[in-house]
């Protein structure tokens, strides 16, 4: 039986789907609430001839899309999206989002920032007055000297630590990649704090999504869909 906040991701998730019209070329992000995307685009494939193409973030997206049958393409080949659909591990006020839970970071600001259109589904638990408040910021670095790039995020005042899978080795992204997850506390600045980490050496990318965002879309527990709009800076 699904649970309340998987209802939540479903109910965002479907909306946004439906408001795809054929032609448009997607970004694909990763992760659960993606999944229920791919899912009625599938359904919509089926059902209305949608026409569609799409530019997976991950392999974990690959792979379910091509088994619902969706129409993939390379990012090298389209070069511009129309939309680019994700999840959010947090999402505050102005629509700056925490991403990298699912350690795919890197490959969904790439395809976020070749959107025209970066659309956010989450439910309404990932919505928090200040990011880092409920979950800590991946970061993604180049395994060699992985060290010294956590000394220095730490010297940002940002500590962390290495992301390991069950049996204790150290996750990989699809990248090849680590990712270190950094305690975020309240930042007057993230744009500036952004910029900081992406310029540490080692450094791939970090998972503050700041200013890329151009609506959220939040499903509650009953079914209901809320759209949040990115306030005029």
């Amino acid at each position: 039986m699904i649970d309340q906040r998987s209802l939540g991701k479903r109910a965002a998730a479907r909306a946004v789907a439906d408001s795809v019209k054929t032609g448009q070329r997607l970004g694909l992000g990763t992760g659960s609430t993606v999944t229920f995307f791919l899912e009625r685009l599938a359904e919509r494939v089926a059902e209305e001839g949608l026409r569609i193409v799409g530019v997976p973030t991950s392999e974990p997206t690959s792979i379910r899309a091509r088994e619902l049958g969706l129409p993939l393409g390379s990012l090298d080949a389209i070069e511009s999206l129309d939309l680019a659909v994700d999840g959010a591990d947090e999402v505050d006020p102005q629509l700056d989002l925490i991403k990298g839970g699912g350690a795919a970071l890197t490959r969904e600001k790439i395809v976020a920032a070749a959107a025209a259109r970066f659309v956010v589904i989450v439910d309404e638990t990932k919505l928090v007055a200040r990011l880092g408040a409920s979950f800590r910021l991946p970061i993604e670095v180049l395994p060699f000297g992985w060290r010294q790039s956590s000394a220095r995020i730490a010297a940002l005042g940002l500590r962390n630590e290495l992301r390991r899978e069950a049996d204790s080795q150290p996750l990989r992204t699809d990248n090849g990649n680590y990712v270190l997850d950094a305690v975020l506390g309240p930042c007057e600045d993230l744009r500036a704090l952004e910029l900081e980490l992406d310029a540490i050496p080692g450094v791939l990318e970090c998972g503050l999504f700041v200013g890329m965002a151009d609506e959220a879309w939040i499903g509650g527990a009953d079914g209901s869909v809320r759209v949040i709009h990115r306030p005029t800076r």
